[in-house]
């Protein structure tokens, strides 16, 4: 594959309660739900609705640096608990903070080269946490807090709802797909079942059932939605698809309009990440807190700066771009 993306695409899912009282999480985590960690040097992330200023609630946290980058990269999404802000991307909000691996380090001024992964992607959820130490914000950046770009700088306050925290492994596509192959070989079950529906022809009618459902659209109107069930059946439990520079797997076959320019330096942004329908139904509120329904959503597209721009006396995160589609079929990923 080209070098301006990563080879394969990585799959989150699911790989434990994240117990606080047993673990202590930090930037370098990868979860869903709890509250946001803090990059050190920057502040905890707390951005409010686009739509009805309402705090948002932390969804996702992805530790994701680059290849030959001297910076760690996390990147945050947010999304709004009201039920009439589903959907917008007004109400979602991803944050992209980094930080220099060594203390001392020179920091590349210039925007950064992106093109691929990391060469730990294997390690990407099981990274060793390091000690979160909160370094102070300086003056300057308090006093700064009404500018337009900024995304947030206090602690999130008690009005905030917290989902339920839980760590996010990771598996490569490419070796989730050969073992549902091999799988597939050797279930005998399976052989047993196609050579009843070919007796039967059952084979047929089941041909002439999807043909229909093809040309009618039955229930979306459109082939990629099938094609998107398809793809994701090998790995169903997926929460999170990640492939910087790749193409998304989308739901819909409408053309969407390519996302804005990065906010910061005004380059254009790839595509990087993806949640699944299948996170929907793991979210649930911390507390059995009575907030309503947590986030719903069918995937969200994450776009962000090509050039991973950054610069070492950068002091806020920057604000990427989110992409929304509801999907009316969230019941069948729960």
């Amino acid at each position: 594959m080209a070098s301006t993306g990563q080879e394969t695409t990585l799959l989150g899912v699911f790989d434990g309660e994240l117990d606080n009282s047993k673990h202590r999480s930090s930037f370098l985590t990868n979860k869903a739900g709890g509250l946001p960690d803090a990059t050190p040097g920057l502040p905890r992330a707390s951005p409010r609705c686009g739509r009805c200023s309402a705090p948002l609630v932390h969804v996702v946290q992805v530790y994701c640096p680059l290849g030959g980058s001297p910076y760690h990269r996390t990147l945050q999404l947010f999304a709004c608990a009201a039920a009439d802000c589903g959907g917008r991307p007004e109400s979602w909000a991803a944050l992209r903070s980094q930080r220099l691996e060594a203390e001392g380090g020179a920091a590349k001024e210039a925007p950064l080269s992106a093109s691929d992964w990391c060469a730990s992607a294997g390690d990407w959820g099981a990274m060793e946490e390091e000690e979160d130490v909160a370094e102070p914000v300086p003056e300057e950046e308090k006093e700064d807090a009404g500018r337009p770009d900024d995304l947030a700088l206090a602690e999130p306050g008690p009005d905030v709802p917290v989902l339920r925290a839980f760590f996010i492994g990771v598996l490569d596509e490419r070796d989730v797909e050969a073992e549902t192959e091999e799988e597939e070989q050797r279930s005998h079950a399976d052989k047993l079942l196609r050579d009843y529906e070919r007796r039967e022809g059952a084979l047929a009618e089941v041909a002439a059932v999807g043909e229909t459902y093809e040309k009618s659209g039955a229930r979306h109107g459109d082939r990629a939605f099938s094609s998107f069930r398809k793809r994701i059946s090998a790995c169903p439990r997926q929460i999170l698809r990640y492939r910087r520079g790749g193409r998304p797997l989308l739901m819909s076959a409408h053309e969407a309009p390519p996302p804005p320019p990065c906010e910061a330096c005004g380059g254009p942004r790839t595509f990087e990440l993806q949640l699944m329908p299948a996170l929907v139904g793991l979210l649930s509120w911390t507390g059995g807190t009575e907030t309503g329904s947590p986030p719903e959503f069918g995937t969200v597209l994450v776009y962000t700066c090509g050039a991973s721009c950054w610069t070492s006396s950068r002091r806020r995160p920057v604000g990427e771009f989110c992409r929304v589609h509801m999907d009316p079929d969230q019941e069948l990923f729960k």
